[in-house]
């Protein structure tokens, strides 16, 4: 997420889908942004309220970021959130997302690719390398990279991860003609 900040000419308006810890949050303020943070655990809102003390450029939400509504952005950032989306609801919801995304703002974010340790929970969703690419056509890609290697979860525990690190960039009508 720091990687799609830079990119940026000005700080603008984001939206933190999943905000959990807040670290990314935090990030997005440290460098000017107005920011919507969402989480569905209450817990997580009260110590991203505690971090940034009574900060005016923060809003907070507890609500799943797949059931809330929010408004347009700059930046729409899902850190390692957007795979606890259901299947069943996420074509739905990602074409939230790119519509909430206004011309020359940025996605953010990582989805789960087929060979995650994690692929027959039904409850989370994983992309192949082109279902990925597809989901992400109306973009510019900035960055792309696939991780498919042995790691640690956040809670230390040994986890095969196949993940797709993405920052990638809506056009900007006025610049592509």
């Amino acid at each position: 997420m720091v990687g799609a900040l830079g990119r940026f000419a000005a700080p603008g308006f984001g939206v933190d889908l999943g905000c959990g810890q807040g670290r990314d949050t935090l990030a997005m303020l440290a460098r000017g942004w107005r920011v919507l943070a969402i989480d569905a655990e209450p817990d997580a809102i009260e110590r991203l309220r505690a971090r940034a003390g009574d900060e005016p450029r923060l809003q907070t939400r507890v609500a799943s970021f797949v059931d809330t509504e929010w408004p347009p952005a700059d930046l729409v950032n899902a850190g390692y959130a957007l795979p606890f989306c259901p299947p069943e609801r996420f074509d739905r919801f990602w074409a939230r997302v790119v519509a909430s995304v206004g011309p020359g703002g940025r996605f953010s974010g990582q989805l789960f690719g087929d060979r995650d340790e994690w692929v027959n929970d039904p409850a989370l969703t994983f992309l192949t390398r082109s279902e990925a690419l597809r989901r992400l056509g109306e973009f510019e890609l900035e960055r792309f990279d696939e991780e498919d290697e042995e790691g640690k979860t956040a809670l230390g525990d040994a986890k095969h991860w196949h993940v797709f690190h993405v920052i990638a960039r809506r056009a900007d009508p006025a610049t592509t003609e």
